[in-house]
């Protein structure tokens, strides 16, 4: 698997830094590979956007991120995925800000298109 594999549409779920492991919420995870192969990201949260960028080794993925937060303040943080195959990412996460005593977590699966060209 190569970085170029990973490009697409993710459909996400996760957990927030937080005791709980039950999934927090659900959104949409955007990769695309810039001129160098690295990895560009947007995660959409209802109507969170949140920007990162980052590089992929070994089925590896790792992105580091930021957002504005409803306070305007920008937050930052990493997220690293195991590639479990090019459809399927498993990963956790943490922010700075966020409590350090746990990861947030994420699983996403690739959103195959549903039409077909003619």
């Amino acid at each position: 698997m190569t970085v170029h594999d990973l490009a697409g549409t993710y459909s996400i779920k996760g957990s927030n830094q937080e005791e709980s492991d039950e999934a927090s919420y659900q959104g949409t995870l955007l990769l695309s590979i810039d001129e160098n192969s690295r990895i560009i990201a947007q995660w959409i949260i209802g109507d969170h956007l949140q920007n990162g960028t980052g590089f992929y080794k070994d089925r590896i993925l790792v992105l580091n991120f930021n957002y504005e937060g409803d306070d305007h303040q920008i937050y930052k943080g990493v997220a690293v995925y195991r590639c479990l195959s090019k459809d399927i990412l498993d990963g956790f996460w943490s922010e700075k800000h966020g409590n350090p005593l746990y990861l947030g977590s994420e699983y996403c699966t690739r959103i195959q298109n549903s039409w077909i060209l003619n």
